[in-house]
């Protein structure tokens, strides 16, 4: 086993990871409205949908998908239309979003981590991402390339996990100071809502 492989691999997706992306703003967002824990319920999401992705990597489905225009563009229409869905229920859902604390419209840990879990599994780019990224850090000659994607796709959810992890307990602390601003909820609201159509259009006309 080369472990320069591993480590170069393990640097690259943190800094991955920590680049401004469709996925750490969400976690961003959904941990200043409501807290670090339902911020972690998104990141616990995010990253079983990686665990998805490297499945179909390890078993070559994602050649499948990259190879098939129809299934391709099927997949990406379906996601941007889920993403366009959850953009109307944050619009519908008033006229402000409420920052920490106990609200009746606040969403579960479990509607948290099935959105993120969705978000991420039906956003095919993320698949061909990993087509992409992970066959240059295969590390050994002697597994198999199923076992090294599997151990590729667990470093990379385990470094993703910490970057992520971290994001989510930080913005959770801040967000009572960020209550203190009336006009937060409001940003916050429309931040969600530029989001979630932001991805949408990436996956659609991307």
């Amino acid at each position: 086993m080369n472990y320069d492989i591993l480590l170069a691999f393990s640097m690259a997706t943190f800094v991955l990871a920590l680049s401004p992306g469709p996925d750490n703003i969400f976690v961003l967002i959904q941990s200043i409205s409501n807290g670090k824990k339902y911020g972690l319920a998104v990141v616990a999401g995010l990253m079983t949908g990686c665990l998805v992705h490297t499945t179909l990597l390890a078993f070559g489905v994602s050649a499948i998908i990259k190879n098939n225009p129809s299934i391709f563009t099927f997949i990406k229409m379906f996601g941007a239309a889920y993403l366009i869905y959850l953009a109307v229920m944050v619009y519908k859902g008033g006229d402000v979003i409420a920052i920490g604390g106990e609200t009746k419209n606040k969403k579960s840990l479990r509607s948290l981590y099935k959105q993120g879990f969705i978000m991420n599994v039906l956003n095919p780019k993320v698949t061909i991402f990993f087509l992409a990224f992970f066959p240059g850090f295969l590390f050994s000659d002697s597994l198999s390339n199923v076992v090294q994607f599997y151990t590729l796709g667990f470093l990379f959810i385990m470094v993703s996990s910490i970057v992520f992890g971290a994001i989510a307990v930080l913005s959770g602390q801040i967000s009572s100071f960020l209550a203190s601003n009336k006009r937060t909820g409001f940003i916050l609201k429309w931040g969600q809502i530029v989001v979630f159509i932001g991805i949408a259009v990436y996956l659609f006309f991307g």
